[in-house]
């Protein structure tokens, strides 16, 4: 079986850049096995598997994976999904996926790039018992989490984010979480920078992470005190979204670029 394959660097604006993620379009479903076995092998932080949806609601079903398992929402793919099939019908302007646990995302042309519509995922303050430790950061001003499994922890600098050499194994060993180290920016920063860590999901650290945002966007505009801001992922890639809110949805604004276009073969 031949099975499109594109590799897009999402919230980039070239190259090397933000998170890549592998997307393929698929004439029906797999069995999930084959489709964690692909993304294995694709070894990127996230593959996103597209097939053609029958009714009005969506124009595709979507559903990601990581190396280590499916994920139930995951923000950078779906981006890349969306330029893959707006770069190959230029007379779209948005594009509609259904997935099985968030719901239907758009991404729609927004400038040079895109902007992509995520449900809110608000945070609300919690213990996490061997997170903070395992991190081993100091100054936490607060520990939050969402019940789809993110856990959230401010600190008061981001040279305390940017610093920070997490116990990958005592992290993991927490609980199966997305776990999102966050604070504001310092002059001359972004006004909000974070790094992500997902051990317990094969991925030490993630480059540029979409659902993130949708968890701290919330967040952060009520500590702003604003609907917008500019966020920095600081990993070793790097990128920046910009994030707002509307209503009970986050808005995220980035780049992408294709940077691998073939076919992979399915024995």
């Amino acid at each position: 079986m031949r099975i499109p394959f594109t590799q897009v660097d999402a919230f980039a604006d070239a190259a090397f850049g933000g998170n890549p993620a592998a997307v393929m379009m698929l004439s029906e479903w797999l069995d999930d096995a084959t489709l964690l076995a692909i993304a294995q092998e694709n070894n990127l932080s996230e593959t996103a598997f597209l097939v053609a949806a029958d009714g009005a609601a969506a124009d595709f079903a979507l559903r990601w994976f990581t190396p280590g398992d499916e994920v139930e929402m995951c923000g950078h793919a779906t981006l890349a999904s969306g330029h893959v099939v707006l770069s190959s019908d230029t007379t779209r302007e948005r594009v509609r996926f259904a997935t099985r646990h968030a719901g239907v995302l758009e991404v729609a042309r927004d400038g040079l790039g895109y902007s992509l519509s995520l449900p809110e995922r608000t945070p609300v303050p919690a213990a996490l018992p061997g997170v903070v430790e395992a991190l081993g950061v100091g100054g936490v001003v607060a520990t939050l989490r969402h019940p789809a499994g993110y856990a959230v922890v401010v600190v008061d600098d981001a040279a305390r984010v940017r610093a920070c050499t997490p116990d990958f194994a005592a992290l993991a060993a927490a609980g199966r979480y997305v776990v999102i180290l966050t604070a504001r920016g310092g002059a001359g920063e972004a006004d909000v920078v974070s790094r992500v860590f997902v051990p317990a999901f094969a991925i030490d650290e993630d480059p540029v992470t979409g659902a993130a945002h949708a968890v701290i966007t919330p967040y952060w505009t009520q500590e702003l005190g604003r609907d917008a801001f500019v966020a920095e992922q600081a990993s070793a890639r790097g990128g920046r979204l910009m994030c707002r809110m509307e209503g009970d949805r986050v808005v995220l604004g980035g780049e992408c670029v294709t940077v691998i276009e073939g076919t992979f073969l399915l024995p």
